[in-house]
């Protein structure tokens, strides 16, 4: 499991990384809001630990503008402040859970593997980027009133994409993502299924495409 933890104190967030690290979570560490928000977009965690007071931003600022940008990764706000306003300010921010300072590691790490186990028996039912929504119940693709239903390889191809937005995503990330291991699928066969999913996109009049940059990989972008 892959954490970002954001804590200007850095003596108290070398302390926590440790912790962390040694109940093998990999972990990317911040010390202000800013840069959690550009860590954030530009990787995949499956969790993100805030302090609430940060230079530039707060953890409440931090988790707001996470979810206005479509980012749902479960977040536990960390925090030495004990107001009843403080915990409702960061629930209604989009936070997940909160843990008030000071805490013991087993807390923490209990409170971790509690919201991250949420995380992984939710779904939603609908993605969406741009024009263009994915029903993961039903397999369809939508734009506006033309829908698509895709098969099994297609879906999981456009659900792979449509959940990694933030970056290209190589070939070989493709191929392990959308395939088994024990598959004879090639590169060739995602180019081929890439084609395809092209067409069908373009075939229901969306503006979302899928792009490619040599040597690097395959995105969403919405024109």
């Amino acid at each position: 499991m892959k954490l970002l933890y954001a804590e200007d104190e850095k003596d108290l967030a070398e302390a926590v990384t440790d912790i962390l690290e040694a109940n093998d979570y990999i972990v990317e560490t911040v010390y202000d809001g800013e840069s959690a928000v550009n860590y954030a977009m530009m990787e995949q965690y499956d969790g993100i630990i805030l302090d609430i007071l940060m230079p530039g931003k707060s953890g409440i600022e931090v988790v707001k503008e996470l979810r206005q940008k479509g980012n749902n990764v479960p977040v536990l706000l960390l925090t030495a402040k004990t107001e009843v306003e403080d915990r409702i300010a960061g629930f209604d921010s989009g936070a997940d859970d909160y843990l008030q300072k000071p805490f013991v590691k087993e807390e923490l790490l209990s409170r971790l593997r509690a919201m991250l186990r949420r995380r992984d028996s939710y779904q939603p039912d609908i993605k969406i980027v741009g024009d263009l929504s994915l029903n993961t119940s039903t397999r369809e693709l939508i734009c506006e009133d033309n829908v698509i239903v895709l098969q099994n390889l297609e879906y999981r191809l456009m659900e792979t994409l449509m959940s990694n937005t933030r970056r290209y995503l190589a070939s070989d990330d493709i191929l392990t993502k959308v395939w088994s291991f024990d598959s004879d699928a090639d590169i060739n066969t995602v180019w081929v299924y890439l084609s395809g999913l092209r067409k069908k996109i373009a075939s229901i009049g969306s503006n979302v495409k899928i792009v490619s940059r040599r040597n690097i990989g395959y995105r969403l972008e919405e024109k």
